[in-house]
């Protein structure tokens, strides 16, 4: 056995660690101690830039669900309708044509339809159905390019080389933006698009009207209803009409008749984006 003596250094250095090791916790536990920082947030993950149906619209560019679906067509169809009442002070007078009219009621469709989107665009609007919840137009992953302005299927690249526009005519709007659907107006759903092509009109060959289905205002108890823009020209400025199917359908001149003999309709198209 050990002299006891001999156990007194160790036993001080164990006391005098016992002292030390009290002491930093007391002082991690004083109020105005420094705290470890928090931890990085983390950044916000990148949207997931697929192209999954090789459509050249980017899959977060598409609305999914069926809600957010049914949402943007009932908030496209009710803006572009409100035009023929009264043609809305937010809708840049330059921009006032056939394809200017999809453009317009498109943007306003995916906007966040607060309280100030209603007092901005007049007493004629109100809510009509919940807001897109994929994405507004005010985050949307493109900005307000939300418009395709050539063939192909969608690369990374697209966001920056200038393949999506703010811009986009009626030929456009047709060849990059929708898919066809058919020439039966029963395959028809309310936002899609009618497409006429008259070749003797050198500037703007391409016409395009929306199909609205049942009308919000004055529906006549019909479905078959549809709103466009004339058009411009230097004489005149056009003007939004609206008027069912079966009216058009027996239009003066058989070149604008939405019917499947007539070459020069086109058929009715749908929005990729709904797709």
């Amino acid at each position: 056995m050990l002299p006891p003596l001999r156990l007194a250094p160790v036993l001080l250095l164990c006391v005098a660690a016992l002292s030390l090791f009290a002491a930093c916790q007391q002082t991690a536990a004083r109020p105005g101690a420094a705290k470890a920082p928090p931890p990085a947030a983390r950044p916000a993950p990148a949207p997931a830039w697929a192209d999954t149906d090789s459509d050249g619209i980017p899959d977060p560019l598409e609305l999914r669900s069926y809600g957010d679906r049914e949402s943007f067509r009932k908030w496209f169809t009710a803006v572009a309708e409100a035009q023929f009442y009264e043609t809305s002070r937010e809708w840049n007078e330059s921009q006032r044509d056939c394809a200017g009219l999809v453009r317009f009621a498109w943007r306003e469709a995916l906007r966040a339809h607060d309280r100030a989107w209603l007092l901005r665009m007049g007493e004629s609007y109100d809510p009509v159905a919940p807001d897109v919840r994929a994405y507004t137009l005010e985050r949307s992953p493109v900005g307000e390019k939300l418009f395709r302005t050539a063939a192909g299927s969608f690369s990374e690249s697209n966001l920056s080389d200038g393949t999506f526009s703010e811009y986009a005519d009626a030929r456009t709007l047709k060849e990059f933006n929708s898919r066809f659907i058919g020439r039966d107006p029963r395959q028809a759903e309310p936002g899609d698009l009618l497409f006429f092509h008259q070749p003797w009109v050198q500037k703007y060959p391409y016409h395009v009207m929306l199909f609205l289905g049942r009308a919000r205002t004055d529906d006549e108890g019909a479905s078959d209803w549809l709103v466009y823009h004339t058009g411009s020209s230097p004489t005149d400025a056009g003007e939004v009409r609206k008027v069912r199917l079966s009216v058009l359908a027996r239009h003066p001149d058989p070149r604008w008749r939405p019917v499947a003999a007539n070459k020069n309709f086109l058929g009715f198209y749908r929005l990729k984006i709904l797709e």
